[in-house]
């Protein structure tokens, strides 16, 4: 099965040196079930013909947000209007999950409660799942048709689906311990707060559940297979 990533940003050469190129991320989340992968560099005005130039899609996290001026972001949506008419399985992260929602009638805005970043403990169907996350943005309205599978108590609207073929994630499942802790000792100075970096490091040796989230998206695109 051909998996499209659609990669709204890429990591920068010393990023990629040290952990490798953003795709690796998913391949390696997604791996153990023969999947192949093209990707489209959106951020860049790199868009797929057609729904059809894969089987299953996603929609990577990005630094931009979905309502900033960016150029690629009209287009992007279109493309996710046009992959949901397919039918084709589709799937979001962080900004993916952000941006889905917003290209379906939703709405995003910048939390006034600041930054998520490191492990934060979801409630997905009704069970504690433990992940990684690294944002500010949360997706304030659904979209007529979505529904909440799960949240926290920082972001309500966590884990969104749209009928049986879109499924989003606003934490990071592809982030594990040495993803999240290079960037939170890498990143210090920027946007996000230090004291919220030094909290993300003290829980880098807490596991957790990344790679069954992983098994789960997967499980989406087998499923839903065209």
């Amino acid at each position: 099965m051909r998996i499209g990533i659609l990669l709204a940003d890429e990591f920068d050469d010393p990023t990629q040196a040290a952990i490798g190129p953003y795709q690796g991320l998913f391949e390696r989340l997604l791996s153990g079930h023969g999947f192949t992968y093209h990707a489209w560099k959106v951020s860049e005005m790199e868009l797929p013909d057609s729904p059809d130039d894969a089987e299953g899609w996603l929609v990577t996290g990005s630094k931009a947000g979905t309502y900033e001026d960016h150029p690629w972001i009209t287009p992007l949506e279109e493309t996710i209007r046009n992959i949901r008419a397919s039918s084709r399985p589709l799937v979001g992260i962080c900004f993916g999950h952000q941006i889905i929602a917003q290209a379906l009638g939703g709405r995003v805005e910048k939390y006034a409660g600041g930054w998520c970043v490191g492990r934060h403990v979801y409630q997905i169907d009704g069970r504690d799942v433990p992940l990684n996350a690294w944002h500010q943005d949360q997706v304030v309205e659904l979209p007529p048709d979505g529904r909440r599978l799960g949240q926290s108590s920082f972001c309500e609207n966590a884990v969104l689906a749209y009928g049986e073929t879109v499924l989003t994630y606003q934490p990071h499942p592809e982030f594990d311990a040495d993803v999240t802790g290079h960037f939170a000792r890498t990143l210090r100075g920027g946007a996000v707060p230090d004291e919220i970096l030094d909290a993300a490091q003290s829980k880098l040796h807490q596991p957790t559940d990344g790679d069954q989230i992983g098994q789960q998206i997967a499980a989406h695109f087998l499923l839903n297979r065209r």
